[in-house]
């Protein structure tokens, strides 16, 4: 599908605020409410807009550790790998990738001993061949949504 310049608009300003009525929005764009909400089906019907969320700050609710984890598998299984990290639930992002690790793995913790258990249980996953963690010190900006 093809995105055209109302396209981008809607997206942009659903990013910026999701929680706004097609009414809100078709006001801020000079369009029809009717428009605005069949574009949204449109776009939601092409999974470009997956869903509606909250972005939440994960320090205020306890997850103050995040770990970036590198991951090599064996025998070509990176697949299979990443599917089974992404059942898990502090993972918030997995990522198949260039270069001498297969994946990357984002995810947020409350204290060192889930970090721990979880690195571990990354091991026990068929062919993972190595894990290699980094956490976070400080964090500059988390933010996915492009604007």
């Amino acid at each position: 599908m093809n995105l055209d310049e109302t396209d981008e608009k809607i997206l942009k300003h659903l990013l910026v605020d999701a929680r706004q009525s097609a009414r809100q929005l078709a006001l801020k764009l000079g369009m029809s409410t009717v428009t605005i909400l069949s574009r949204m089906k449109k776009l939601e019907k092409e999974k470009i807009i997956r869903g509606y969320t909250t972005i939440i700050d994960h320090e205020k609710i306890g997850y103050s550790l995040t770990a970036i984890i590198e991951i090599i598998a064996k025998n070509d299984k990176v697949m299979d790998i990443e599917n089974e990290i992404a059942k898990f639930e502090n993972v918030c992002g997995v990522y198949d990738i260039t270069g001498s690790t297969d994946t990357i793995i984002i995810a947020k913790f409350k204290e060192r001993t889930e970090l721990s258990k979880f690195v571990k249980e990354l091991a026990t996953i068929p062919n993972v061949e190595n894990t290699i963690t980094h956490v976070v010190l400080n964090t500059a900006k988390e933010d996915f949504r492009l604007s």
